[in-house]
């Protein structure tokens, strides 16, 4: 049991938006160590270290908090008639100069226009303060209708033209398929951000090198313009044969997915094709593109051509190349002219080929489209990291507490954004990566989306047990978000599953932020605990089955995933313990299914259990209940037994590198996918009864 935090450091911490207690339930309150306290607000450029320390900090704060008269980021919600409270609580005769993001000037904040806007505020007493002005709209875009939609990890969709891993041409290609011939509404899938370069490459999509600029080993190289002209026919053939045999590999020769060597087959292409001069159409959309990115996408760059020379861990690099603004970095970026622009010309045809998924997946008639992942974070080694370093916390990762379902938390190896330094710059590059992604999404999931209010913080060297919370300015963050995806006509769908505040998901829910409701997991929690019927499930809120991190519905059906678990070492109790709690919980669920003559075929429990027929009682289910999305596991639908990712695990298990499979485990390619019986059936079922 960690001592209470009190007195003057809990004075302190409070005021840094620092936690010195946290609730796992709501009844059950459990204390930070000191230790963690001291640590964080080291991180946050606070000397907490002894007694004086403290008191010195806490009346410099409270001096400051004192003195200024506006906070860093103020927000008007357009459809809020009272105005900010920040701005009404400022002395009579106060003057006021608004700079509006749209290149006016005002003296008053009323009437403004939807943006990022700056104030600044002059008392009598000659206090001049200075903030961001946010005027958001009320709510954030709603589905324009009730629809289904398919959740996939594009790297396990490969087609018979995919270069040993699924690309943008198979996503475009799954998303006119399934707009057009099965009525779906979107296509959800992984974070498709740049990833660090290593030997092998960091698989998971969830530790990317930047979440601003996304991979180009998802490009179908075919489909670039340049591709036809280059003039090494030969090579290219060579680099096609190699392709077939990357990909026979995966579909037909059982291996693995194999990134690493995705990429180096790519990257050779790419090269050929970034030796071809841009035609002038082209050059000029390639010039609006880096002209829009700037400093970012330079930055970006410039990254990625210095691993080529030193290594993708930056902290190891030359002093002088560890600061994106040193004169020798300046020096390196010359030097590197080439790679930079080569680096750079992969962002924008990545880019290009995003905003063309998109625009498939619309013109098959689907609402939404695309729906894209945002991870909680980045790798530390990674080029966020490196260009933004002066914005995230030095010695600090995000990760999560002890719960129900990990007694020892969790640490993700991320390193989180500083509250402070991200308030003190209108929160630029949260509103930059919005900007960035809604470009080509119809939809943005985030993922663990709590942290707009809180993260968890663990310092470097300690368990995640003992980490503390560390609050964002959640009003600010919520209101960027609604400006960004109200401008791109986006819905915005967060990942609130597991522990979430008390008053979270209400504060979402009333922005529009659409939550999300996983079945095996929806409980009267507050009642008998049984499973909640389709009627008392909210209506915003995407609805499925599982997610990536969970079993397929077919393998919790048959008590699989107990069986994987235990080969791995992975259960707590023994397995006879473990499969009688999983199969009394699926046998739960599915009397209720019954109940409700949602199951066809032969009735429930062995013998005579139909697997297919209760993976489709269970999305007849989610129809019943009210919400707004309905998602189907696209693995699900030719009965997939495998999780993509088994959380836990590292070497023990491939996460990250399964492709689409079948009852069996063999590999079902996108072109069998669109033929299979198995699928279809399942998809009409979703199409006919989600708009309902």
């Amino acid at each position: 049991m960690a001592a209470a935090v009190d007195g003057e450091l809990a004075r302190l911490a409070a005021l840094h938006g620092v936690d010195t207690s946290y609730r796992p339930a709501p009844d059950r309150t459990v204390d930070v160590p000191v230790s963690a306290v001291v640590a964080v607000l080291a991180a946050l450029g606070v000397d907490a270290g002894s007694a004086d320390a403290v008191r010195a900090a806490l009346a410099e704060r409270e001096r400051e908090l004192r003195e200024r008269l506006l906070p860093p980021t103020v927000v008007h919600w357009a459809g809020d008639p009272d105005g900010p409270a920040a701005l009404a609580a400022l002395p009579p005769g106060t003057r006021l100069t608004v700079e509006t993001e749209q290149g006016e000037t005002r003296d008053t904040a009323e009437g403004l226009p939807l943006g990022a806007h700056r104030v600044t505020a002059v008392a009598p007493d000659g206090r001049t303060g200075h903030a961001h002005l946010v005027v958001a709209p009320d709510r954030l875009p709603a589905p324009a209708t009730r629809s289904y939609g398919l959740l996939v990890q594009l790297y396990s969709l490969l087609s018979r033209r995919s270069w040993g891993m699924g690309d943008l041409g198979d996503l475009a290609e799954l998303a006119g398929w399934a707009g057009r011939t099965a009525g779906a509404g979107f296509v959800q899938v992984n974070p498709l951000h740049a990833a660090v370069p290593g030997a092998p490459t960091d698989p998971s999509p969830y530790r990317p090198s930047s979440r601003r600029f996304p991979d180009p080993v998802h490009l179908r190289v075919e489909l670039i313009d340049e591709f036809a002209h280059v003039e090494d026919r030969d090579r290219i053939r060579a680099l096609l044969d190699r392709a077939a045999r990357l990909r026979a590999d995966v579909l037909d020769n059982g291996a693995l997915i194999d990134r690493d060597a995705v990429w180096e087959l790519k990257r050779e292409a790419l090269e050929l094709v970034h030796a071809v001069p841009l035609a002038p159409g082209r050059q000029a959309a390639y010039d609006a593109f880096r002209a829009t990115e700037g400093q970012a996408l330079e930055d970006h760059a410039t990254w990625c051509a210095l691993t080529e020379v030193h290594g993708s861990d930056w902290r190891r690099w030359p002093a002088g190349l560890r600061d994106p603004r040193s004169a020798e970095t300046a020096r390196a970026r010359d030097a590197l002219a080439d790679r930079v622009g080569f680096h750079s010309r992969l962002a924008w045809l990545t880019d290009g080929q995003l905003r063309a998924a998109q625009r498939a997946a619309r013109e098959a008639g689907m609402p939404v489209g695309i729906v894209h992942d945002l991870a909680v974070g980045v790798h530390p080694e990674g080029a966020d990291a490196w260009a933004q370093q002066d914005h995230f916390a030095a010695g600090m990762s995000v990760g999560a507490p002890p719960d129900a379902f990990n007694a020892h938390g969790q640490d993700w190896g991320l390193p989180p954004w500083r509250p402070d330094r991200l308030a003190d710059s209108g929160h630029a590059p949260y509103r930059h990566l919005l900007r960035a992604l809604f470009r080509y999404t119809g939809a943005l999931r985030i993922d663990h989306v709590m942290g707009l209010f809180r993260l968890w913080w663990v310092p470097r060297g300690s368990p995640p047990t003992e980490g503390t919370y560390v609050r964002h300015d959640a009003e600010a963050m919520l209101a960027l978000l609604a400006l960004e995806a109200f401008r791109a006509g986006a819905v915005v769908i967060g990942e609130d599953l597991g522990t979430v505040e008390p008053g979270v998901r209400e504060r979402l829910q009333r922005r529009g932020v659409l939550g999300t409701s996983v079945l095996w997991f929806e409980r009267d929690w507050e009642g008998d605990g049984r499973p909640l019927p389709p009627e008392r499930w909210r209506a915003d809120c995407l609805a499925t089955a599982t997610t990536h991190d969970l079993p397929p519905t077919a393998a919790r059906l048959s008590g699989d995933h107990v069986g994987l678990r235990d080969r791995l070492g992975l259960l707590t109790r023994s397995a006879a313990e473990e499969g009688a709690e999983a199969a009394a919980d699926t046998a739960e669920w599915l009397a209720l299914l019954g109940g409700l003559g949602l199951l066809d075929g032969p009735a429930a429990g062995p013998p005579g259990r139909d697997e297919e027929a209760e993976i489709q009682g269970v999305h007849r289910f989610l129809l019943r209940t009210p919400a707004r999305l309905v998602g189907v596991w696209l693995p699900d639908g030719v009965g997939d037994r495998r999780p993509q990712n088994l959380p836990g695990t590292w070497d023990e298990y491939p996460n990250w590198r399964l492709p689409v499979a079948d009852s069996r485990g063999r590999p079902v390619t996108l072109e069998e996918l669109a033929a299979s019986p198995r699928l279809r059936a399942l998809l009409d079922l979703l199409g006919q009864g989600a708009g309902r």
